[in-house]
């Protein structure tokens, strides 16, 4: 058992690197329509909530089919 959580958290870590370092390189990541950007003076407020809802949706896409695979 805890060879195979190492094993996931491995690549789980792997995944959040490679996505943490091709992140800027994304194209529409983080500018979709819905995507809260307010900018007064000094002041910046960013809330990705579109790129939050797509990206929640594709992770359970993606889990599902690797739990029916399993």
């Amino acid at each position: 058992m805890l060879p195979r959580v190492l094993i996931a958290l491995g690549i789980l870590l792997v995944a959040a690197g490679l996505l943490l370092y091709f992140a800027p390189h994304v194209p529409l990541l983080g500018r979709l329509p819905g995507d809260l950007r307010i900018q007064r003076g000094n002041f910046r407020l960013y809330v990705p909530i579109t790129t939050c809802l797509l990206l929640s949706a594709l992770l359970t896409g993606l889990i599902h089919l690797l739990m029916r695979w399993r």
